[in-house]
């Protein structure tokens, strides 16, 4: 049967998702027993997450998601700003989390040297590169298993490190708790993720009529509320690195605190949503759009008092779900944009993985 030959790297690794994902879950949990196999310090009480680029809005992500299910005080912080602070994170029982694809990103190895050298805290990195830098520094190690990474824009070690992250969640919650009963829907729910993204993918007519209109529009601005914000800043990245075009991200309710004004100018309004959109996002998006009238996008679930002039979405059981969904929509969404442009989307003007020097 002829197939489609892939003309990107970039795509290529977007398709290769629906494979990755599930070979992680196999990987990490026990078939029989539902166990987590990944081995944690015991008696946590805080988090400190540090990455760099897309790997930061995966902790970012995971902030919200710690304290949400494990209830752990959890931050992120970004390792070249960590490198600067005169004095850093060093309560009792507080695990230190780095995450970098390639496991040598300069920053965030800097960072974990510094932690290692000034505290006898518990160190954890979550990699794509095992036997890296990173890799053979810190005392716990999650592998994420999306394999070598070859378009600049990071699309599968994304979701790798997501579902690691979500995992590694999971397993703290079975460790404050001695049991596994609260984190068993979850866990069921993750089987499901390969048809989800089979789904987002399914969505690629959609998403080329939207990016047709974002490779024209001068003006466009990403936004969300919560735990969708990390995506909100993931999908412009994606979209700056790879079309080129100034592309911003905001929280909702910030973005009405003057930088609103934008849209005086004719724009496009994209809102982010994995769950139920509150009442005053709608509120708030309702009043954007009667003020400034910007076309409105929303990717993700919608309500009935909401009307966006275009809305992509798959139907999900729960946010965890809704997260992957929407960013396989936004990683579809930087391709095709940057295609109309007739960008290089594996070879980027300027940019380079940041490395260990």
């Amino acid at each position: 049967m002829f197939q489609k030959k892939l003309k990107t790297n970039m795509e290529s690794e977007i398709l290769e998702q629906k494979t990755i994902i599930p070979y992680i879950l196999m990987k990490y949990i026990n078939p029989q027993c539902g166990e987590i196999k990944i081995d944690l310090p015991q008696n946590i009480t805080k988090i400190v997450l540090v990455a760099s680029g897309s790997s930061y809005h995966c902790a970012r992500f995971a902030v919200d998601l710690l304290e949400k299910i494990s209830k752990i005080e959890t931050r992120a912080i970004y390792s070249s700003e960590f490198l600067l602070k005169s004095v850093i994170p060093h309560d009792e029982n507080t695990l230190y989390i780095f995450i970098t694809q390639s496991g040598e990103t300069s920053d965030t190895v800097k960072a974990a040297q510094r932690v290692k050298e000034t505290t006898s805290l518990p160190t954890l990195c979550i990699t794509n590169s095992e036997g890296s830098t990173i890799w053979n520094m810190c005392d716990y190690k999650v592998a994420c298993f999306a394999g070598k990474e070859n378009g600049i824009a990071a699309t599968k070690s994304f979701t790798s490190q997501m579902l690691c992250l979500i995992l590694i969640s999971l397993k703290l919650v079975e460790i404050l708790h001695h049991s596994n009963e609260q984190t068993k829907i979850y866990k069921e729910s993750l089987n499901y993720l390969p048809i989800i993204i089979e789904r987002a993918l399914n969505k690629r007519d959609e998403i080329k009529k939207l990016a047709k209109i974002l490779a024209k529009e001068k003006l466009v601005v990403i936004t969300a509320d919560g735990i969708s914000y990390s995506l909100a800043k993931e999908a412009a990245l994606k979209i700056k690195e790879t079309s080129y075009k100034n592309i911003s991200a905001a929280i909702l309710g910030e973005f009405m605190h003057g930088h609103v004004a934008v849209f005086n100018n004719r724009g496009t309004l994209i809102y982010i949503a994995v769950d139920k959109i509150s009442e005053r996002s709608s509120v708030n998006l309702n009043k954007i759009k009667q003020d400034y009238n910007p076309r409105l996008v929303v990717i993700g679930p919608i309500e009935a008092d909401i009307n966006p002039d275009i809305n992509i979405n798959i139907e999900c059981d729960n946010e965890i779900q809704q997260m992957f969904a929407d960013v396989i929509i936004c990683q579809q969404l930087a391709l095709e944009t940057a295609l109309k442009l007739k960008r290089n989307v594996d070879h980027p003007k300027g940019l380079t993985k940041v490395l260990k020097t």
